[in-house]
């Protein structure tokens, strides 16, 4: 008997000895947890400002990249902020009337690109002597359409600082289509010319 509450005791202490190790080891962890918490709250925080990135190549490769109508990654660095002083400017017409404005003008290039987009494509690939290929015409309207909200809205804001009263709307509307069909002449252009030469397929002469 006696010796089994010896041995009981025994089992007793030495659990007592191993909680009391491992409640030296949680309280070293705990120690070191609180060291490093002091350390990152006292370090500065990182701060990291706006990210900008500037591509000034069109990739064609594989048919990526965008077409840009009206202004081109080249031209950027010829253009100049302009402001206006001192100038007396027309009372804009109301915000109803610029979206009217604009749906009217995006409407009308929507009906351009259906009709004449494959013309146009046509045109340019026998004026580059390029085998003709309707393969790059979903490609082109989607990033011509992709580009027109921005597009429109520049022509109207130009034809603002231009003093036009805003009672000739209809002239303004006409002014504004036929730049942007111009401007789909000459960003197609540009796409098709600036495509490498495995890609273009030439006409062998």
């Amino acid at each position: 008997m006696n010796q089994d509450v010896y041995q009981y005791l025994q089992w007793l202490q030495m659990c007592i000895q191993a909680q009391e190790k491992r409640i030296v080891v949680l309280e070293e962890s705990l120690k070191q947890l609180s060291g490093e918490l002091t350390q990152l709250k006292e370090k500065k925080a990182i701060h990291v400002d706006k990210i900008e990135y500037k591509f000034d190549q069109l990739k064609v490769e594989t048919l990526e990249g965008t077409l840009n109508i009206g202004l081109n990654p080249s031209d950027l660095s010829a253009i100049e902020d302009f402001t206006i002083e001192n100038q007396s400017l027309n009372t804009p017409s109301s915000p109803k009337a610029q979206m009217q404005r604009s749906m009217k003008i995006e409407e009308a290039i929507y009906r351009y690109l259906e009709t004449d987009l494959p013309q146009i494509i046509e045109d340019t690939q026998k004026k580059l002597k390029m085998d003709p290929s309707d393969s790059y015409l979903s490609f082109i309207k989607d990033d011509i359409i992709k580009q027109l909200p921005s597009r429109i809205e520049y022509h109207l804001k130009a034809q603002t600082t231009q003093n036009r009263s805003p009672d000739n709307g209809s002239d303004i509307q006409i002014l504004i289509i036929e730049a942007l069909k111009q401007e789909i002449h000459n960003g197609v252009f540009i796409f098709l010319n600036h495509l490498p030469e495995n890609v273009k397929g030439m006409k062998q002469e």
